[in-house]
C-alpha cells in the first residue's frame, strides 16, 4: 500500500486556491494596519437621493479585502474536510481520511448548530451566545473536543487503532505511512505517524481528550460546590466566619499552583493516603450544597422536600462511596463495597482531588466578593423583610443573581484546569505513564522533536485548541452577559 500525501488528489485543485487566499489575507491585513495610520479619513459624499454616505476610503476597501480573502480561505479549507468525507478512502490525503475520521464529531456539530441557532431566542444566556460571533467559534472548538472525547470513550469510534498498541516496524514513522508488521484486519496507515514508542499519534491525541473531558469539567464542577458551599455564608454572615475562611483560602493560594499540585501528586505522598483522606473531605461538599439547597427551597412544603431529598442524597451518596472508594484507597467501609458501582484509577483520582483543592480557594475569594456586594441589594432586603431564612436567601436570591460573572469564570477555570493536567502529564505527574493525556504525549514526543517533530506537534495543537475555543467562549459569555 502506497502511503499518503497530505492532500492527495485534492492538492492539485485546492493548493493553489488555498496559496492565494492566504496570501491576499496577509496582504490585505497588512494594507489595513499600514493604512490605519497613512490613510486620510473618510470623507463624507453626496448620494442621488441627497443623503451623505461616508466614503470607505483606502481603509475600508482594505478591510473589505481582508474579509473576503478570509472567507475564501475558509471555503478552501472546507473544501479539503468536504472533500475527505465524500472522496474514496486515501484519494483525499491524510487531511481527507483525519476529516472522515471525525464525520460523527461534524455531524453532531451541525446539528447542535443547527438546533442552538433555531431555538436561541428561547435558551436564556446560552441562545444569546449565537449572537456572539466569538462565542460561536469558541463554543465550535470546545464541543468539538467534547463530542469526541464522547464519541472515542463511549462509543470506540473516530481511533483507528489502540492506544497502546506498539507496531515495532512503524516507530517515529511520518505521517500516512502504511501500517507493516501489524495484525490483520487493522486500520491500513497510522495517519499522523507513529511515536518513539512505535504507537498511533492520531489515535493518542483522540484518546487524550477522554482524559480531558473525564478530568477537566467535573473537578471543576466540584471545586464550584466546594467555594460556593464555603464562600456564600462567608459573605453573607461575615465577621469571625468570613476572618476564618478567608484566612485558610488565603493560606492555600499563598503556594504556588505548580508546586501544590507536585507536591499532593508525588508517589511518596500519594502512599500517605492524604489524597484519599482528601477526597472524603471535599467529596462531601456537593451532598451538603444539594441537601441545603432543596431543604431551603421547599422547607415550607415537607411532603415534597423530603422523599425528594431521600432521593437526591441517596443517589449523591451512592456517588460519593463510589468515588471515594477507589482502588489503591485508604478509604474502605465495612458492608458497603455493593455501593461502590465503578472504580476511578488512581492515578485520576489524585489528579482529580488535587485540581478541586487548589481550585476551590479561587472560587472562593470571586463568589464571596460577589456576595458582599449583592448583599446589599433591594431584592435581598426584600427577602428578608418576608421572613425568608439566610440559606434561601444566599442560595435562591444570591447565587442566580451572580451566575454571569460565575459562568465565565467557570469556561475559564477549565481552561486552567486542561493546562495543569496537561503541565502534569509533561512532567510525568499523577497520571500513568502510558496514559493518552495531551501532556504525557507532548513530552514523548517532544524528545526527538528536532528529529521527529510529528509526534509532539498533533496533541498540542490539541491542547491548544482546546484552551483557545474555551477562553473565546467565556469572552463571548462575558460580552453577552454585559448586554443583560
Amino acid at each position: 500500500m502506497d502511503p499518503l500525501t497530505w492532500t492527495g488528489a485534492l492538492g492539485v485543485v485546492l493548493n493553489p486556491l488555498l496559496a492565494i487566499a492566504a496570501v491576499a489575507f496577509v496582504l490585505s491585513a497588512v494594507a489595513q494596519f499600514v493604512l490605519s495610520f497613512a490613510a486620510p479619513a473618510p470623507t463624507l459624499q453626496a448620494e442621488a437621493d441627497g443623503t451623505l454616505a461616508r466614503s470607505p476610503g483606502l481603509v475600508g476597501l482594505a478591510d473589505q479585502a481582508m474579509k473576503w480573502s478570509f472567507g475564501a480561505l475558509i471555503l478552501v479549507l472546507l473544501a479539503y474536510l468536504v472533500g475527505g468525507i465524500v472522496m474514496p478512502y486515501g484519494e483525499a490525503g491524510i487531511v481527507g481520511a483525519v476529516s472522515a475520521r471525525f464525520l460523527p464529531v461534524w455531524i453532531a456539530l451541525l446539528a447542535t448548530f443547527a438546533l442552538s441557532i433555531a431555538t436561541k431566542r428561547s435558551t436564556g444566556l446560552y441562545g444569546k451566545l449565537f449572537d456572539s460571533t466569538i462565542g460561536m467559534i469558541g463554543f465550535g472548538l470546545v464541543m468539538f473536543w467534547v463530542f469526541t472525547a464522547v464519541f472515542v470513550g463511549l462509543f470506540d469510534m473516530i481511533a483507528t487503532h489502540d492506544p497502546l498498541q506498539q507496531i515495532v516496524a512503524m516507530k517515529n514513522e511520518p505521517p500516512g505511512t502504511p501500517v507493516t508488521g501489524g495484525p490483520e484486519g487493522i486500520f491500513p496507515h497510522y495517519l499522523l505517524g507513529g511515536d518513539n514508542l512505535a504507537r498511533d499519534v492520531f489515535t493518542r491525541m483522540v484518546e487524550g481528550s477522554v482524559v480531558v473531558m473525564q478530568v477537566a469539567p467535573v473537578a471543576t464542577v466540584f471545586a464550584f460546590m466546594v467555594g460556593i458551599t464555603l464562600d456564600l455564608p462567608a459573605g453573607y454572615y461575615g465577621g469571625r466566619l468570613d476572618t476564618v475562611l478567608s484566612f485558610l483560602a488565603n493560606l492555600i493560594l499563598a503556594f504556588p499552583v505548580i508546586l501544590l499540585f507536585y507536591l499532593l501528586v508525588t508517589p511518596e505522598i500519594v502512599q500517605t493516603g492524604i489524597p484519599s483522606y482528601m477526597a472524603a473531605v471535599l467529596f462531601v461538599f456537593p451532598l451538603v450544597f444539594f441537601a441545603v439547597l432543596l431543604n431551603s427551597r421547599y422547607y415550607t412544603r415537607p411532603g415534597l422536600r423530603t422523599p425528594l431529598l431521600a432521593v437526591v442524597l441517596g443517589l449523591l451518596f451512592v456517588l460519593y462511596f463510589s468515588l471515594v472508594n477507589a482502588a489503591g484507597s485508604r478509604i474502605d467501609i465495612p458492608g458497603l463495597g455493593w455501593l461502590d458501582l465503578f472504580d476511578v484509577p488512581g492515578g485520576i483520582l489524585v489528579v482529580f482531588v488535587s485540581v478541586v483543592f487548589v481550585n476551590s480557594p479561587t472560587v472562593f475569594r470571586i463568589v464571596r466578593g460577589l456576595a458582599l456586594d449583592i448583599k446589599t441589594r433591594d431584592y435581598v432586603a426584600a427577602a428578608q423583610t418576608r421572613g425568608e431564612g439566610a440559606w434561601y436567601i444566599m442560595l435562591w436570591e444570591i447565587l442566580p443573581n451572580a451566575r454571569g460573572p460565575l459562568i465565565v469564570d467557570f469556561c475559564l477555570r477549565i481552561g486552567y484546569t486542561t493546562i495543569l493536567l496537561g503541565t502534569l502529564g509533561f512532567f510525568g505527574l499523577g497520571l500513568p505513564p502510558e496514559s493518552p493525556d495531551w501532556g504525557t504525549t507532548i513530552n514523548d514526543g517532544r524528545r526527538l522533536i528536532s528529529v521527529y517533530p510529528h509526534p509532539a506537534l498533533p496533541p498540542a495543537f490539541a491542547l491548544l485548541t482546546m484552551v483557545l475555543g474555551l477562553n473565546l467562549l467565556a469572552d463571548g459569555l462575558r460580552e453577552e452577559s454585559l448586554k443583560d
